[in-house]
């Protein structure tokens, strides 16, 4: 897992610099709104990171990731006159925050203390896991610079398609932007059932234990393996992935370019759940006795036809 981060933190320095000198240059307009994303991103990302420290509540950021996109998208969108893509674009990653902040919230993300709330079961074992973590300024530099700062940073990276959209506004709609919020909102309902998929799963899981109840199969596993989940491991996941690609397209659809500095964010959005995956799997590993067997059987992302 460490390895995975350094590798996502030298990536997030090195691929926007070369993508962007190599790319058509941005308009004084557009310049300004991506100065002013980057110090909203900032400010956000050191409040997550102040808060986080004084509550011991690491998922701060978990908080915002459903919710900033929105803010960003409809903001780009305004300063570009709300023009017929950028509000497409932005009605499309309001449907996707909005269904993911309920998925969230249903699972006790947020709390009426605004940094109060469920935090991801994973920091504490990734400090288990690394000694040098237990150590207040290691994890305070852990904090700061991954927690904090790069996925903040990624969040508003996979959003700046928009930007490279607003460069093209005046190529009217398209084939292609059809094409991308088809696969968008095709996404966002798969993402919707794999995600009340394993809902239902643990929440039957999670009955039968506090009712004293036997198990039986499949909950006696202990992990959804059924439905979309017999498929791929990780169908939310494969399909994050794809909304966010998807949303990539209408840059393309702007602009003609097929291969354009805005496609950073995907790219490390894609590393970012490789890793992920890694670690939640390997957790899964040693909780659960059938898990190998499962990952031997089902393949991680895209399924076997």
């Amino acid at each position: 897992m460490l390895r995975t981060i350094l590798i996502l933190i030298a990536t997030l320095v090195a691929l926007p610099v070369v993508a962007f000198y190599y790319d058509a240059p941005l308009s004084p307009a557009q310049w300004t709104t991506v100065r002013s994303l980057f110090t909203a991103m900032v400010t956000v990302a050191l409040t997550c990171f102040v808060v986080s420290e004084i509550t011991r509540n690491y998922s701060q950021v978990d908080k915002l990731w459903s919710l900033l996109p929105i803010g960003y998208s409809w903001y780009v969108a305004a300063q570009a006159g709300f023009d017929a893509r950028c509000t497409l674009m932005a009605v499309l990653v309001s449907l996707w925050g909005l269904r993911l902040t309920y998925n969230f919230s249903r699972r006790g993300g947020y709390h009426w203390i605004p940094w109060r709330g469920e935090e991801d079961y994973r920091w504490a074992v990734l400090r288990e896991q690394n000694p040098w973590m237990r150590r207040r300024l290691s994890w305070a530099a852990f904090n700061l610079f991954f927690i904090s700062l790069y996925q903040n940073t990624l969040i508003l990276l996979f959003t700046l398609p928009i930007i490279v959209a607003w460069q093209g506004q005046a190529r009217p709609l398209n084939a292609l932007d059809w094409l991308a919020a088809a696969l968008m909102l095709g996404f966002i309902v798969l993402e919707t059932v794999a995600d009340q998929q394993q809902w239902n799963f643990q929440t039957e899981k999670y009955r039968r234990r506090r009712a004293g109840e036997a198990l039986g199969e499949p909950y006696a596993r202990g992990f959804c393996s059924s439905g979309l989940w017999g498929r791929v491991r990780h169908p939310n996941y494969a399909a994050e992935q794809a909304i966010w690609l998807s949303f990539y397209l209408f840059s393309v659809a702007a602009t003609g370019r097929w291969l354009n500095w805005s496609l950073t964010g995907g790219i490390l959005l894609l590393l970012l759940f490789l890793g992920s995956s890694d670690f939640s799997e390997k957790i899964s590993s040693e909780k659960y006795p059938d898990y190998a067997e499962y990952q031997r059987r089902v393949p991680r992302f895209w399924p076997k036809f």
